[in-house]
Formats: C-alpha cells, sequence, structure tokens
C-alpha cells in the first residue's frame, strides 16, 4: 500500500436570492483508502434543484461506495427522481471522482463543465472514454494517482461566471484552468483551492451569482502525522509514560497548556522558555522547549482552534486571519488543517485546580468537550483521527 491519501474540499455560492443551494456535493468512504465523491448540480436554482441535487449525489454515493455498477447508478436516478414537467429532465448533472486505494482515480462525468487535472503543476489532457446508458452521453476515464495530483470539480456555475460583465460569455473553461494552474504550485490545501477558486467566481458574477456554483477540489498528497499532547494526566504517576508514548510517535509534536508544557520539559530535561510577546490580544503567547515544535497555553487557544476549524467546514472566511499569523492558534491551525493527515490525540484528564473557581467560564467538561467537538470537525476535514486518555 503507498502512502498516499486524497485531500478533498469544497465550496458552493447560491443563486442570487435563494437561501438553499441548488448543487450539492457528498463523500462517501468506501474503506481507509478509498472514497467517493459525487458533485451534483440540479436543475434550476432554489428548493427543487437543492432536493434534485441531494437525491442524486446520496444515491450515486451510496450505491458507488457499496460497489454497485455506474449503469445502476444511473437506472435508480432515473427511476427514483421526479421528471421536470416544462422540461421534460428527471435529474442534476452530476460529476464522480472515485479514489480506489489512493492508487486510482476513476471519473466519471454527465453534462457538468468537465473536470480539471493538473500534474506536475501543469494542465494534462486525459482519456475520455464515452458511454451510452439510458439515453445519457457519460464520460469515464482511470487514471493512476501520483503525489500532488489535482483535480478541479465544478458546477456550471462557475463558466458561466461573468457572461455580460466581465466576460462575453462566461469565464471559459480553459481559462479556469489556467487559473488553477498557476496556484498549483504553492502547495495550498483542497479546501484553499476551492475557496480561491469559487470567490473569484463570486467577483466575476459581482458578488450577486446568476447561478449556483460550486468547485470541488481533489490533491492527491503524502500522509503526514502530527501528535497534540493537551492535559496532564489524572494520576500523577503516568506522566513518564504519556510523555514516552507521545515523544516516541513519528511526525511534529503539539503540546497544549502551561502545567503540561512543564510536565514535557521536565521529561525532556530541556528549559521551558516562555515568550512575551502577544501576537494577538485573545490568544496568550507561546512558549520553546526544544524538541518541541509548537508549545502554547491550554483552553483557551485550542478553543480559538474549534472555532477557525467550524468556519473552515463552512464558507472558510477566517482563512485570512489564521493561515499568516503567528499566534498560538493560528499555528495550531496551520499545522493540524494544511499540513496533518493523522493527528493523534494524547489527553490529559487530571482537573486543574485553577479552573475550578467558579467565576472562571472553564471547567473540566468544557476541556473533555473542547477535544471531542475538534477531533469530530477534523475528521469531517478528512484527517485520521485518534484519541488517547490519560
Amino acid at each position: 500500500m503507498n502512502d498516499l491519501c486524497a485531500d478533498i474540499g469544497y465550496k458552493s455560492i447560491n443563486h442570487c436570492g435563494e437561501q438553499l443551494c441548488g448543487d450539492h456535493v457528498d463523500i462517501v468512504e468506501q474503506d481507509e483508502n478509498s472514497t467517493v465523491i459525487v458533485l451534483a448540480d440540479g436543475l434550476g436554482s432554489g428548493v427543487k434543484a437543492s432536493i434534485l441535487s441531494t437525491l442524486t449525489s446520496k444515491i450515486i454515493s451510496t450505491m458507488m461506495a457499496q460497489g454497485l455498477s455506474l449503469e445502476e447508478c444511473v437506472s435508480t436516478i432515473a427511476a427514483t427522481l421526479p421528471v421536470c414537467s416544462t422540461r421534460g429532465v428527471a435529474y442534476s448533472t452530476f460529476t464522480i471522482i472515485h479514489i480506489i486505494h489512493n492508487d486510482t482515480a476513476e471519473i466519471i462525468q454527465y453534462d457538468n463543465p468537465h473536470v480539471i487535472f493538473i500534474r506536475d503543476n501543469k494542465i494534462q489532457d486525459y482519456l475520455k472514454k464515452e458511454m451510452f446508458i439510458d439515453g445519457k452521453t457519460i464520460y469515464k476515464s482511470v487514471i493512476r494517482l501520483q503525489e500532488n495530483d489535482i483535480f478541479v470539480a465544478m458546477s456550471d456555475g462557475c463558466p458561466h461566471a461573468g457572461i455580460g460583465m466581465a466576460y462575453n460569455f462566461g469565464w471559459k473553461l480553459e481559462d479556469i484552468a489556467a487559473f488553477m494552474e498557476g496556484l498549483a504550485p504553492v502547495g495550498y490545501t483542497a479546501k484553499t483551492l476551492s475557496t480561491i477558486l469559487v470567490d473569484e467566481v463570486e467577483k466575476l458574477y459581482g458578488h450577486e451569482p446568476g447561478d449556483d456554483a460550486t468547485a470541488c477540489v481533489v490533491r492527491i498528497r503524502k500522509r503526514v502525522p502530527m501528535n497534540l499532547l493537551f492535559g496532564p494526566p489524572s494520576n500523577r504517576d503516568d506522566c513518564d509514560r504519556m510523555m514516552s508514548l507521545f515523544f516516541s510517535k513519528e511526525g511534529k509534536h503539539i503540546i497544549c497548556g502551561g502545567t503540561t508544557s512543564t510536565i514535557a520539559a521536565n521529561y525532556l530535561r530541556k528549559p521551558l522558555k516562555p515568550t512575551l510577546e502577544f501576537v494577538s490580544s485573545e490568544i496568550p503567547p507561546i512558549a520553546k522547549i526544544e524538541g518541541v515544535d509548537l508549545v502554547t497555553e491550554g483552553v483557551i487557544t485550542v478553543n480559538k482552534v474549534l472555532e477557525y476549524a467550524k468556519d473552515y467546514l463552512l464558507d472558510n472566511e477566517t482563512y485570512e486571519q489564521w493561515s499568516f499569523k503567528r499566534d498560538g492558534a493560528s499555528l495550531i491551525c496551520q499545522l493540524l488543517f494544511e499540513e496533518a493527515t493523522d493527528i493523534n490525540f494524547y489527553v490529559g484528564k487530571a482537573v486543574n485546580p485553577a479552573h475550578q473557581n467558579p467565576d472562571l467560564p472553564i471547567n473540566f467538561n468544557i476541556k473533555m468537550n473542547l477535544v471531542k467537538e475538534l477531533s469530530e470537525a477534523l475528521q469531517k476535514m478528512g484527517k485520521r483521527i485518534k484519541l488517547n486518555y490519560f
């Protein structure tokens, strides 16, 4: 088995005046190394389009993840979804990217703009086999994966951007491809690439989109382990065992919490050097221990990381706040959101006496909930998470 994995990110904007998006992206993990990604574009916009695209993506992703054939998926959609009385069309258009064993990508496309494929930071053409299923022309491609391959799928709201405004005939697919090609060498995550593309689409619409627009990016990358230590163990006798397990793991090491960092410094026999530089008025300053990649304060910092994580999963609007800053929370975000693929949490369950003050909004349950919510958010980003409690 190779050490590759798929980094997947997407973003949508709604048709101006609509509360629901007519596009829908569904991601289903078939197993640890295989994933089905479906981007569906429902007919029209608003509620009806949203229902059509959601049903289409759910049906296709679920059936394909269970190993059923494309023909069966399409036939099921045709039989399940209602037919539009005006246009006589039953279901939405769709793009499927099926990552198999992190080794092969199977791309299936019906009436959406063709997937852009970037390899070695250059746009690549790829073979598309024409198929006819239930009277529909569907294109199928199979590509062997390499590190740093990028696939960009989108709904037709993206190339329609700017019609009659910035462009006479919209933002052509080849121009979108050139735009994404320019971003490929930077090393952005899939989520950030999809955000940059959709933000540009929104600008071309004059911030009043004339159609729902969605971009879904898949970036193939190597697995990167990361380790985060948060809180001292409930039993003091477990300190050495906890530290031994934490530092024996490959990958970078992040320590959150004053008491925890003191224990780690004693274990490593290295001085704990606090910094008094307040990069942010909201976040306590970081510290330094030789042999540790990042040392931060505990609950306040991790709570801010959770805030950023929740936004990252939605509109990614705070990206510019944390992606370049050097405070503790921003640095943790850069490591966990952008760099890590596999994250090991080492969580101490000791009760901090300072947190038992009734005037403080911090208690043991809040700390445990922070870990639970952050690990769940990271899992939704596609990270592999392992929790270890002491």
